[in-house]
């Protein structure tokens, strides 16, 4: 390292802090032992050392705010059209795989996340609930929430029936978005995505069709486990595993039970 590098950074560190001359500071350096510039060397490295770890710290905190690849922007928040679902499906297999309780508070979108939080409000009574996401539908068109009994209840939007609500978005309970272990499958025949299986054919097109507002090509397959009849609701045909690992990752994010399997 050159001897005058040093002399500046003494003067700079001298001369300001303790007060001496610049040039007094300099001729001591000049009269300075190799072991005394050493010394000074492994300041000078020491001090690069440490502010190259806190320029490493600070980029890698930046880019840990970067959204991530799968992220998605929350839905928009406004007035929709709402209606409201009860008795008929009261213990029933929703399609984030809960059971249906028609008093809790819960709603069914067409295609955001499960565990999505909203405020509904009904203007005519000014009377708001906060619900979660947890199933699929409405499946009348024109309608784009269906608030359960007991949602609907709390605002005063029970009797009305359908209507037009206020909506705001409160986050999203991650507790329903799942995460897919990645286990190859060699299947000659192809692969495809089981989202359920269920005894009853009317659970298992329910979740069809809460599917087919956003996917394409789901499909429902038979089989005898034990004697017993099963309706298995599946999605795709992919010829390789890595392409149904990434479709059905997505989906479980989404909240959906999902696994990667033989198509036949």
């Amino acid at each position: 390292m050159p001897r005058e590098w040093i002399i500046n950074q003494a003067n700079m560190r001298w001369g300001l802090n303790k007060k001496k001359k610049v040039g007094a500071v300099s001729e001591e350096i000049r009269r300075c032992s190799p072991k005394s510039l050493v010394e000074w060397e492994g300041y000078y490295y020491t001090s690069t050392k440490y502010l190259l770890i806190i320029l490493l710290t600070i980029l890698l905190a930046s880019c840990a705010s970067v959204p991530p690849p799968e992220y998605r922007r929350p839905p928009k928040e406004g007035y929709i059209t709402a209606s409201w679902y009860g008795q008929d499906f009261h213990g029933r297999p929703t399609s984030s795989g809960e059971r249906y309780d028609m008093y809790g508070m819960t709603c069914a979108h067409k295609t955001m996340d499960f565990g999505t939080k909203l405020r509904v409000t009904n203007p005519d009574t000014d009377q708001s609930v906060d619900v979660i996401v947890n199933d699929r539908g409405p499946f009348i068109d024109g309608r784009d929430l269906d608030l359960s009994y007991g949602a609907a209840r709390e605002i005063g939007f029970a009797n009305k029936g359908v209507g037009e609500v206020k909506i705001e978005y409160l986050g999203r309970d991650m507790r329903y978005a799942k995460r897919l272990p990645f286990e190859p499958v060699a299947a000659s025949g192809g692969l495809t995505i089981q989202l359920g299986a269920f005894i009853e054919q009317s659970n298992a097109e329910r979740l069809k069709k809460g599917l087919e507002f956003k996917y394409d090509n789901v499909f429902i397959t038979t089989a005898f486990v034990n004697g017993q009849k099963f309706f298995r609701v599946r999605l795709g045909e992919f010829k390789d595993y890595n392409n149904a690992y990434s479709v059905a990752a997505k989906l479980a994010d989404e909240g959906y039970t999902t696994f990667v399997t033989a198509k036949n």
